[in-house]
């Protein structure tokens, strides 16, 4: 099928950083064909005309956990082990499978609809996110939650893990990678085996570094080392790692991150919610990180709107360093896209020739983009995500004139209300 997007204000890589101008963009079953050119043979069976978009690279959320979106508004105002020991670990003791899937899919129309189209997620319940996933038409890489002190060779999570990877292969929006869920519920042997397995199956690992003060201490205390010290150790930066926050970084620490390729994922909102501080950004970009954003679970979110990280990662170390360049908007918006795709190891998140069509396009006439100025700061300071009109994944129109084309979200909102009384979460 092929798809042209017509003399829209379109968002290009440059560098670093990014350059805006009036292009004719060309698609051609799920890949961009040709920029300002038609590619050979090329039939437009649909045409988009973008005088008034900004069409920008669909957004990659680099670090989440769709299924927690029942979780929203809960347990707020709370400490980082209050809150994930007292609020979040006990309700999702008590989910079912198929709540995973409708939470997740809840999670996945608010993605959408705020211009992101790929996601990083760490689930618990095996196949359900996926489903999710595939039916939405999003893009995504999924693990399993794995947590242990010493590896089991009949370990069940494991076992779930690989068997879920079997299960969808052949499914190109759909990658896997293993999930060790963080130094303070892994010991040094279970990490060991998940490094071992993911260098013998060519897997990456997702998991949660130096996200807490406590961490830090629990850490130190047990095993004299810093948490990235020890994650190291265990040879968890021996395959390509993506490391989840990472707010507690000596420059010791930054080095080995730089040394080993470990791409961190901040996640401001969340950071700030459960009290645990920034990741040293400007520091971890003079080291050479490659640096991705991230909206964390809509539990300590409590959204899963990446416009909302841009603005925040931009803003933050400008006030809190004194610094108003230290980090840009170029960067954040780099991080929300380019930063994302390369953690992991995927060919989408800019605007080119042969990478995957993965676009969102924002309506020109929305108040928050008028007037415009310069789109890329428009895009990180002024845009909250309702001026998506319309999102692409794949080649395929998902999200049309805001509204949802594969989800339904009547139906979600439904199914998620249920399962939320049930678990007496209601207070409307």
């Amino acid at each position: 099928m092929g798809l042209l997007i017509r003399n829209t204000l379109a968002v290009l890589p440059a560098d670093n950083g990014h350059t805006v101008g009036r292009h004719d963009l060309y698609v051609e079953g799920c890949e961009i064909a040709g920029i300002d050119g038609a590619p050979k043979g090329f039939a437009a069976d649909e045409t988009i005309d973008g005088a008034r978009m900004l069409t920008i690279p669909g957004l990659v959320n680099a670090h989440t956990h769709a299924y927690l979106s029942v979780l929203r508004n809960m347990g707020d105002e709370l400490s980082f082990g209050d809150w994930l020991f007292g609020t979040v670990a006990p309700i999702e003791r008590r989910l079912e499978p198929e709540d995973s899937y409708w939470a997740s899919l809840l999670s996945l129309a608010e993605m959408i609809r705020s211009g992101t189209t790929c996601l990083n997620d760490m689930g618990m319940h095996p196949g359900q996110t996926p489903r999710a996933v595939l039916e939405s038409g999003m893009r995504a890489v999924v693990c399993r939650a794995l947590a242990g002190e010493a590896y089991d060779r009949g370990d069940a999570r494991v076992a779930e893990a690989l068997r879920e990877r079997d299960e969808f292969v052949g499914c190109d929006r759909l990658s896997f990678i293993l999930g060790p869920h963080a130094p303070y519920s892994c010991g040094p042997g279970y990490l060991r085996m998940v490094a071992d397995l993911a260098r013998e199956k060519g897997m990456g690992v997702h998991i949660h570094l130096a996200e807490s003060q406590a961490e830090s201490m629990r850490i130190w205390a047990r095993h004299h080392c810093t948490p990235v010290e020890y994650v190291r150790d265990a040879g968890i930066f021996d395959v390509p790692t993506v490391a989840a926050h990472c707010t507690r970084v000596s420059a010791s620490d930054r080095a080995i991150l730089a040394e080993h390729g470990v791409s961190v994922v901040t996640n401001p909102a969340s950071n700030m919610k459960l009290g645990n501080g920034f990741a040293p950004v400007p520091e971890l970009m003079k080291e050479g990180v490659n640096l991705c954003l991230g909206t964390d679970g809509a539990a300590s979110n409590n959204a899963q709107n990446m416009f909302r990280e841009m603005g925040l990662l931009a803003l933050v170390y400008k006030g809190s360093r004194e610094l108003p360049g230290c980090v840009s908007a170029d960067d954040a918006l780099r991080m929300a896209t380019r930063g994302g795709a390369r953690a992991l190891g995927l060919n989408c998140g800019s605007i080119e020739v042969g990478k995957k069509a993965d676009l969102a396009l924002l309506d020109l006439d929305a108040p928050s983009l008028t007037p415009l100025g310069d789109p890329v700061s428009a895009l990180v300071y002024a845009a909250n995500g309702s001026e998506v009109d319309t999102v692409i994944i794949d080649g395929r129109v998902v999200l049309r004139h805001r509204e949802l084309t594969t989800i339904d979200e009547e139906r979600v909102r439904f199914e998620v209300a249920r399962i939320c009384e049930r678990l007496g979460l209601s207070r409307a």
